[in-house]
Order: structure tokens, then C-alpha cells, then sequence
């Protein structure tokens, strides 16, 4: 019978993943919520355990900052030479990846997924360098902290007031094959930072009263056991397709998003996926295009195609529609996609316009019945 037959994703997904001549590396992402959890040795102390059952294991690149735990957790692991990129009169040290591919070991050590690779290098990003390494069949232990990823970013500035330049596509991290939290209070994090433990002291103390503020920390590890807890559910409900288990599954509800050509519309994304992601509720980013679109400068559409490409990076579907009256085409899709979460952020018109003319939010309230309408603010603003 039909209803019988495996899931054909889920067999292309366990054959590509499988031992074997061509198939894909595993990657495994220790997962903390700020620098000095203990990633790193969490990380180092799997490859000694793998390395002791016969895995032939190296270290492509590990960041040891000079703390002497790190450095004497590397013990006699294979260190694979890092290469030296001249820039700008200083010498930049970068992981080989060229060196670790022709080596081909079972598992590679990659620290810090986020890394900017230093200019001239073959990928801009080390999450790159890693795919490389996985797409060649080589398994991965990497280390990054919840503050990278793409989809927190605005969240952990308004947070912590610190801008994370660094960032992480949240798809690396939903198709890594493992993803551990290494987690510790955040009272014992800023005891191990008085301690000299993480930074030196003098560096120490301006972090205690900055980033690592107590608060801080605390929302930094409330998102890192967010973001696990999430992987582990999508990891059930994986295994259980892929094994017919029958289940309840909820009704599928949609967060939809209105996008524009303003800059703030990647916040508005940003918010969407966020609360997508908190309901296991599918994303859809919405253009309306009015008639009046056509006459739009060079500038805007290409300003509107990036923030559309930025929902799609994080996994939205993106709708256009025409239409004169965008609130009714927001109110009517609404209705059509079972969105129960509409994201609209402030008009960028003045006070004047929407005196005259009713604002579109204004409309949008009066005509949606069953979904819950988010007005954003606008910061900049």
C-alpha cells in the first residue's frame, strides 16, 4: 500500500548521512550562552573520547585565548598547521582547510562557527569553511554561542546594547545533527571571570560591568536552552515521522509578516521568525505591490529584493501581492494562509499623512477578525 512506503526524504536523508564512500560528515555545534561556559573543552574532552576508541581525530583550528585549561585540554590531539595571512602589516592565523582536506581525518575540531575568516581566504565565514568539510565526508565538532545566531541579533542588542557583528545563519545550526548546550548559572560564569579564568583581569572586570552584567546573562541563557529545546523538539518530530509514529499534530498556524522597502523591515522579520518559531508556526513574509510601486527608485527595489532575500535566509516563504488598498490585501491573505499572527511595524509617513489618509494599520485593525495584529516599533524613530 501507498500509506506504507517510506518517506522519501527520510531515506535520502539517512543514506546521505550514512558510513560510507561520499556521504556527508555529522556535525555536532556546543552550544553556550556566552564566552567561558566551556565549549572549547567540552568539545576537546569528546575528541579525546573519540580518539581513545580508534577515531582518527584532529584539531583544524581551536581558539585557546591563552587560558591554561584550554591549552592543557588540547593534550596530544593531532594539531593540523595554521595558515598565516599577511594583511595590513599583521600576520592573521586561519584555520588550513585545504591542509584538513587532504588529511581527510574522521572528525575535524573547528572553534568558534561564527568567525570572519580574514580577507583573501576561500569563504568569508568559518560556518562556510565547515561546510566544505562536511560536504568532503569529514564529521565536525564546532562550539558557538547563542548571541551569533542571524535571528537573535536585534533581540541580544536591545538586551545587552552590544551590536553581535558575527553572525550565523539559524539554518546551520537547525541542520547540524547535534546540537549540545554546555550551560553553567550565570553567577558561576562571573565568579570563573573574576577568577582570570576567561579574560585577563583588567579585561575582566570592564566585561563584569558590561556584557556579563548579571541580567544579561541571564537572558543570553534563557535563549541558548530556547534554541536547544527547539532542536530537540524538531529532532522528535523527525523521528517520528520517519518512524510512522502516529500523533495529535496541530493545525498549522501562520505568522505573516508585512515587508517593505524600509530597512526596519528586517526587524519586523526578525520578530516573525521568532515568534514562528516559538509556535512551530510556518513564516510568510508579505509584499504588497500598489500601482504606484512601478515609479519606485532603483534604490528601494533593490533595498525591497535584500529584505525579502533576508526572509527567505531564515526560512520564510515570501508572498507578492497587488493591490491597490494594502490593508485589505493584508486582511484577505490573512484569511487565506490561516495566519494567526500578523507583523506590521509603524507607517514611515509623517503625522499629516495619516491624519488626512487613514493609516494602513489603522485599516488593518478594523478588518482582521481572527488574528492577532503586532504593531513594531520603529527605534530609529
Amino acid at each position: 500500500m501507498d500509506d506504507e512506503r517510506p518517506d522519501a526524504e527520510a531515506v535520502l536523508d539517512r543514506v546521505r548521512r550514512a558510513a560510507g564512500a561520499g556521504a556527508r560528515g555529522r556535525l555536532r555545534v556546543y552550544l553556550g550562552m556566552a564566552p567561558g561556559v566551556g565549549k572549547t573543552v567540552a568539545m576537546l574532552n569528546e575528541a579525546h573520547r573519540r580518539k581513545a576508541r580508534g577515531t582518527d581525530v584532529v584539531v583544524g583550528l581551536v581558539e585557546a585565548y591563552g587560558r591554561p585549561n584550554t591549552v592543557d585540554a588540547i593534550g596530544d590531539l593531532e594539531i593540523i598547521p595554521r595558515r598565516r595571512v599577511p594583511y595590513k602589516g599583521v600576520t592573521l592565523e586561519e584555520m588550513d582547510v585545504e591542509a584538513v582536506l587532504r588529511r581527510h581525518p574522521d572528525v575535524a575540531l573547528v572553534d568558534e562557527l561564527a568567525h570572519t575568516d580574514a580577507p583573501g581566504s576561500t569563504h568569508a565565514k568559518r560556518w562556510q569553511d565547515v561546510e566544505e568539510l562536511l560536504n568532503a565526508g569529514i564529521t565536525v565538532l564546532s562550539t558557538m554561542n547563542v548571541q551569533h545566531l542571524e535571528s537573535l541579533a536585534d533581540l541580544v542588542e536591545s538586551i545587552t546594547g552590544v551590536r553581535v557583528a558575527e553572525r550565523v545563519p539559524d539554518r546551520v545550526l537547525d541542520e547540524a545533527d547535534e546540537v549540545e548546550l554546555v550551560d553553567m548559572t550565570p553567577h558561576a560564569l562571573r565568579q570563573r571571570m573574576r577568577h582570570g579564568n576567561v579574560y585577563p583581569p583588567e579585561r575582566a572586570e570592564q566585561a563584569l560591568e558590561q556584557f556579563f552584567r548579571e541580567g544579561n546573562l541571564t537572558a543570553l541563557r534563557e535563549m541558548a536552552l530556547r534554541t536547544v529545546a527547539g532542536a530537540v523538539e524538531q529532532n522528535l518530530e523527525q523521528y517520528m515521522h520517519q518512524h510512522r509514529i502516529d500523533a495529535a499534530w496541530p493545525a498549522c498556524e501562520r505568522v505573516m509578516v508585512c515587508v517593505d522597502a524600509h530597512p526596519a523591515a528586517q526587524r519586523l522579520i526578525r520578530r516573525g521568525w521568532r515568534m514562528a518559531d516559538r509556535l512551530q508556526a510556518e513564516l510568510v513574509a508579505v509584499f504588497v505591490e500598489t500601482p504606484g510601486w512601478a515609479r519606485a527608485t532603483p534604490e528601494a527595489k533593490r533595498a525591497l529584493e535584500e529584505n525579502l532575500r533576508f526572509a527567505e535566509d531564515l526560512g520564510a516563504t515570501v508572498r507578492r501581492e497587488p493591490g491597490g488598498d494594502v490593508a485589505a490585501v493584508l486582511a484577505r491573505l490573512a484569511r487565506d494562509l490561516n495566519a494567526g499572527q500578523i507583523v506590521i511595524g509603524h507607517s514611515h509617513h509623517g503625522r499629516l499623512h495619516e491624519l488626512l489618509r487613514r493609516s494602513v494599520v489603522q485599516k488593518l485593525l478594523r478588518l482582521v477578525r481572527d488574528a492577532d495584529v503586532h504593531l513594531v516599533a520603529d527605534r530609529e524613530r
